[in-house]
This record gives C-alpha cells, sequence and structure tokens, in this order.
C-alpha cells in the first residue's frame, strides 16, 4: 500500500514557479533606483594633527600660520600671538577678509605651504570646510575681464582645537 502511494506521488508534476509579478515589480524598481540614485564625488583630504608652533617673530623662518576660528570671528596668528582679528559680519564669517590678510601672507612668504585650522568646539562642520577652502586657495577676478583664476595658497592644512 505504501508502495503504490509513493508511485503515485512522485509521478505529480511540481507546479511551475510563477514570477512574473516579480518581473513586473523589477521591470519598474530598477529604473527608478537608477534615476533617483545620488552620484557623488568623494573627495579624500589629507589632514595632520598641528605641530607646536615655534616662531616668535613674523620674519623668522618658522612662522606658523594659524587661522582660529571662534564663535565672535576668525583670528589669524603666527603661533605664538594675534596678528589680525576678523569679526563676523551678519552672522556669518568673513571670508573675503580672510582670503585677502592670507594672500597678503603668502606674499611676504611664498615659500610657506602649510597652515594650521584651529576651531573651538560646538562651530558647525560647513564653517570649517569653508574655512580649510579659503586657506587651500582663493579666486582672484581678473581686472577688466570676467575671468576667474584659481591661486594656491597653503595647500598643507593641519586642523585641531583652538586654544
Amino acid at each position: 500500500m505504501t508502495r503504490r502511494y509513493h508511485n503515485k506521488r512522485g509521478r505529480e508534476e511540481t507546479p511551475a514557479l510563477d514570477i512574473t509579478t516579480f518581473l513586473n515589480l523589477m521591470v519598474v524598481l530598477i529604473p527608478f533606483l537608477l534615476i533617483s540614485a545620488v552620484f557623488s564625488r568623494v573627495t579624500i583630504m589629507e589632514l595632520s594633527v598641528p605641530t607646536s608652533a615655534g616662531g616668535s617673530a613674523s620674519n623668522s623662518p618658522n612662522f606658523a600660520i594659524e587661522v582660529i576660528v571662534r564663535k565672535a570671528g576668525l583670528e589669524i596668528a603666527n603661533g605664538s600671538s594675534v596678528e589680525a582679528a576678523i569679526p563676523k559680519k551678519d552672522d556669518q564669517y568673513d571670508m573675503r577678509m580672510l582670503s585677502e590678510m592670507l594672500m597678503r601672507l603668502k606674499a611676504q612668504f611664498p615659500e610657506k605651504e602649510d597652515a594650521t585650522v584651529l576651531m573651538e568646539p560646538e562651530i558647525e562642520y560647513d564653517y570649517l570646510i569653508q574655512i580649510i577652502d579659503a586657506v587651500r586657495g582663493a579666486e582672484l577676478q581678473m581686472e577688466g575681464s570676467e575671468e576667474v583664476q584659481k591661486t594656491v595658497l597653503f595647500p598643507d592644512i593641519s586642523i585641531g582645537d583652538a586654544p
């Protein structure tokens, strides 16, 4: 008796797998995901921890450029004393003035390639990125033309906490 039941069961065909609805879902879902995907370029910047500042006189070869980001504004220091203070304008950091000051420093020290950005706690990350961009380079508009020229200022940047 068990043999008849076993033979009868083995002869039945297994039902075909119906994947039509799944394929319909994929036909709609794949183009939607491809269209809505965000294609971004990831850039990695090598930053280092600041070393101890050495120079005390602004004409010494050990002159250290430090941009200190405070809640009240920006400060440019030479490693031991504050050279210039840039207050906030309309509750925003004055990036234009920062670029001008850094271009003057680059003119005084053309061989200088490194700078340090020091930030107080609880300052937004977006400001760090804006200031790093301003320290790395500036955009100059040529007189009498609409052409913009990019100038490299201090590409080697160290970051840390403000004193």
